[in-house]
């Protein structure tokens, strides 16, 4: 852990203090722990990016039996897969991209609440906690990088 010391004066800076003296404080870097927090962040990011990319998106492009059936048995049929995989693929990619990574998130999101009341509605909610799980880190990740989103709806107005 980084810690820092400073001397701080009590008083108006005229010259008459308070009489409570100088006093020592000792904080945690906010430097360190701001580094640690976006390496964090930015793990997480990846973390979901590989699951969403591999774990989801892939059976879906490659029509793995198991979720051509279950996209059959909704009645979606592979073009409803195919788009639910290009969609989280691109998700994926784009939680990556830190520009783009809030709305990434968000609409993920958004694809996990589509996910759940599919869940709950089609299947009975036999894996519906799932996607629940799977929107409080896509959360965070939305909430954290915020002001990427901004930065791109800036973008965004430059090139209009």
């Amino acid at each position: 852990m980084f810690e820092t010391t400073a001397t701080v004066t009590s008083g108006t800076g005229t010259g008459t203090g308070t009489g409570t003296g100088p006093r020592t404080v000792i904080a945690e870097s906010a430097t360190a722990r701001g580094r640690r927090a976006r390496l964090a962040l930015r793990g997480l990011q990846v973390l979901l990016a590989l699951f969403y990319a591999f774990a989801s998106a892939l059976p879906k492009l490659i029509a793995h039996p198991s979720a051509a059936e279950v996209f059959n048995e909704m009645g979606w049929g592979s073009a409803g897969m195919y788009s639910i995989g290009v969609l989280e693929l691109a998700g994926a990619v784009a939680l990556l991209i830190p520009v783009l990574s809030s709305v990434a998130a968000v609409s993920l999101g958004a694809l996990m609440v589509g996910a759940f009341i599919t869940q709950v509605t089609v299947f009975g909610g036999e894996n519906a906690a799932t996607p629940l799980i799977l929107i409080l880190p896509l959360a965070l990740i939305a909430w954290a990088r915020r002001r990427d989103a901004a930065e791109l709806s800036r973008l965004i107005r430059r090139r209009a």
